[in-house]
């Protein structure tokens, strides 16, 4: 059995766990002491911390629905972005999908449409829609605090004429997500406000952080990536955009 920080051996005795070392970087604080007693546990522990059902505001239940209203659908076909929530055997996966705004399609009330666009041809989030179609999608918006959440179950089509319908400069998508709502909501804009995400003064220089192709080539010992990787990966973004 292992907390953070701590291993237990099989008759009780326990043993420290060295944090691990990673070349190349420098060690962060220590953490603070995790014990048993600190760690939630239970329903009844969490709620006695956050107050239990009766802490919940009546515009947290009020917000839900169990289709897109027309208030929400506004939401969705001006979002040009969204992240996708999906689980699976192996663990759970949450892939960014963006377009032009409208781009997933509300076909009715109950069931929207969201092309898979090219990518890395991983396919993760489709792999596990075959195996478990449960799916949850989180709408962004520039510069609207607010975001709004879509839970509920998806399959994957390839209808022709579907495919066909979501076509941009000629190219279709192998396939579209066909969701089935369970629920709908808005999320308040606390989190955003608090990251500043929209807010120029937040923006973040890319030359501060690694690029793709240093990230490749620290990864693959030089066999990936490097300069001329990311020289191209512009052009062939335009390329590939759909």
């Amino acid at each position: 059995m292992r907390l953070l920080g701590e291993e237990y051996s099989p008759i009780g005795q326990r043993k420290s766990m060295a944090p691990a070392r990673v070349p190349g970087l420098s060690p962060g604080p220590a953490p603070p002491e995790v014990t048993r007693m600190s760690i939630i546990r239970s329903i009844a522990e969490l709620e006695a911390r956050y107050g239990g059902p009766g802490a919940v505001a009546p515009a947290s239940t009020a917000k839900v629905a169990d289709h897109v209203t027309p208030e929400y659908r506004r939401f969705i076909e001006a979002a040009p972005f969204l992240a996708l929530a999906t689980v699976g055997p192996e663990g759970l996966d949450c892939s960014p999908r963006g377009d032009r705004p409208g781009f997933v399609r509300v076909a009715d009330p109950r069931r929207l449409l969201l092309p898979d666009r090219r990518g890395n041809n991983r396919v993760d989030s489709l792999r596990n829609i075959v195996r478990d179609p449960r799916v949850g999608l989180l709408f962004l918006i520039p510069g609207i605090g607010n975001t709004m959440r879509v839970n509920g179950r998806a399959v994957l089509e390839t209808a022709p004429a579907l495919l066909d319908s979501f076509a941009v400069g000629g190219q279709a998508p192998r396939c579209v997500l066909m969701v089935t709502v369970e629920e709908v909501y808005f999320q308040c804009a606390r989190a955003l406000i608090r990251s500043g995400l929209w807010q120029a003064e937040s923006h973040v220089d890319p030359a501060t952080l690694p690029t793709p192709g240093q990230i490749l080539a620290a990864m693959s010992q030089g066999e990936v990536g490097g300069e001329a990787y990311d020289r191209s990966w512009a052009a062939r973004a335009r390329q590939s955009l759909w």
